[in-house]
């Protein structure tokens, strides 16, 4: 089978791109230029971004490997970078950075079919000042910068043409993938599926898998995959930590159990509470509940005699805690990722790390998963965790449950639900004046968070519409006494993230 390989140097965007690449339906894999070994099923190699710059002593440079064969090269910001000084380019730092939506001109005699101005995605300090006369300029920014070159075959953007930001994107990767290299489009899901189930067959070789369930579309589909590997070996445990959304201690279990798994439940509400008791920094919250969660399955594993510990990490968790590259920054450390304890007795299984929410939606329903669990919004392993900002207690949990349930209860009602992909309630650390009843109140602030993406890499503010707003604002401040000030979230990501924590 066909594959395209991809070097990753770190860039917050590299598993997007695998992605991309493999919606085009083409084999893509991720790996690191030192662990990079050619094999002729190869078709073509990228060069990821990344945050380093070539000029400085210790960065990653182009592997040897590459040197000597033929095959096609596609290099993307930092990887343009070491495309152009292999060739006998410069680069160097820019007068100013380019960051976001960027409009560039194109040479539509190379470009064929791209308009000749288009708006991409850039994110980078550093560019390329000159090249070898075997390169033509593809493509310029407003202020001149080299966005793009060729060199016949090989070819390099320094914007993200991954990002669904930028226009045309996935046409200027089709031209790489099928123009340039001509791979096959041979790779489908049902491809990945057969693999994984294999691979967890070969892992676990007949012992014990326990896998926490919370009713998300990771936990469901990565437990449904294990089952169909190895059946009555894998039993699921619902952990309640006290920071599900309301009524979901009772509703997730039985949902689990109509789908013919196995499913303990387990009150460890009490432990967790007292774990996060006055802390306030949200890594250590972090980890605090990851070690939390890691104690009660050791305990309950240890009753079953498990030996590997199922999770349904997906990418855009590794990409964001940094764990994906070396070279990669972090940016905040996942529950499933990073709060893991080095003395874990349990062996990590994690079958869908190399996924994006929408492959494994995906993935769902190939392996027959009903679509109200394939369709159940993006919610954070820790759970209210990190939407409560400050000191986490059972009673500020459960206010927040409570906005929370309005605030998705009046979004089901309007419809509006149906076109935001993730939409939740955060606590605020903060109080606010206010009046109530005409005497003077001192409420808890909360934030509503509603956004729109593909695979949560990227993200955009939903506008809803303002008497919706009104109206989940008049319901929260009247049926919560605790809460005096509602306010709404207008932050796309980047510059925040999904999550406030």
């Amino acid at each position: 089978m066909d594959r395209i390989i991809v070097l990753d140097y770190g860039s917050q965007y590299t598993l997007l791109l695998a992605r991309r690449i493999r919606e085009i339906g083409v084999l893509c894999t991720v790996t690191t230029p030192d662990c990079f070994t050619f094999d002729n099923s190869i078709r073509g190699v990228v060069l990821s971004g990344g945050p380093q710059s070539v000029y400085e002593e210790g960065s990653a440079d182009f592997p040897e490997q590459l040197h000597e064969l033929s095959v096609p090269i596609l290099g993307i910001c930092y990887g343009m970078h070491l495309l152009a000084k292999r060739m006998g380019g410069f680069v160097s730092r820019g007068i100013r950075g380019e960051y976001g939506l960027t409009a560039i001109s194109v040479d539509t005699n190379h470009l064929r079919g791209i308009p000749s101005e288009i708006e991409v995605w850039m994110s980078h300090g550093d560019e390329v000042t000159s090249l070898p006369e075997s390169c033509s300029v593809i493509a310029r920014s407003r202020n001149g910068t080299i966005a793009g070159f060729t060199n016949g075959r090989d070819l390099a953007f320094q914007f993200h043409p991954e990002v669904h930001q930028t226009q045309y994107g996935k046409e200027l990767i089709e031209r790489f993938v099928l123009g340039i290299c001509g791979a096959s489009r041979d790779w489908k899901i049902s491809d990945f599926t057969n693999e994984k189930i294999g691979e967890i067959r070969r892992t676990v070789e007949g012992k014990n898998v326990v896998g926490g369930l919370s009713g998300g579309v990771d936990s469901t589909v990565a437990a449904a995959l294990t089952t169909r590997a190895i059946g009555d070996d894998f039993i699921g445990i619902f952990v309640n930590h006290g920071l599900m959304r309301k009524n979901e201690e009772l509703e997730v279990p039985g949902t689990l159990k109509s789908l013919g798994m196995n499913v303990i439940t387990v009150d460890a509400s009490q432990e967790f509470f007292f774990a996060l008791k006055g802390i306030v920094d949200p890594e250590e919250k972090r980890r605090a509940i990851g070690e939390t969660f890691v104690k009660v399955f050791e305990r309950e594993a240890n009753k079953l005699r498990a030996d590997f510990l199922l999770q349904g990490t997906i990418y855009s968790d590794v990409i964001e805690s940094g764990a994906s590259s070396r070279s990669a920054e972090k940016i905040k450390s996942h529950h499933n990722v990073g709060g893991l304890p080095e003395n874990m007795k349990l062996t990590l299984l994690e079958p869908i790390r190399e996924l994006f929410k929408d492959e494994v939606r995906n993935l769902g329903r190939s392996l027959g998963i009903d679509e109200t669990l394939i369709n159940r919004q993006p919610f954070p392993g820790p759970g209210l965790g990190v939407r409560i900002i400050g000191e986490v207690t059972a009673e500020r949990a459960r206010i927040l449950k409570e906005v929370d349930s309005i605030f998705l209860e009046v979004l089901e009602e309007s419809g509006e639900i149906e076109r935001i992909w993730q939409s939740f309630a955060v606590l605020l650390s903060i109080s606010s004046v206010g009046v109530k009843g005409d005497k003077r109140s001192y409420g808890l602030v909360v934030a509503l968070r509603a956004v729109d993406s593909h695979e949560g890499m990227t993200a955009s503010w939903h506008a809803l519409p303002h008497n919706l707003l009104r109206e989940v604002s008049s319901r929260i401040t009247s049926r919560v006494k605790e809460v005096g000030r509602v306010v709404f979230d207008i932050t796309d990501k980047p510059p925040a993230t999904i999550e406030w924590e």
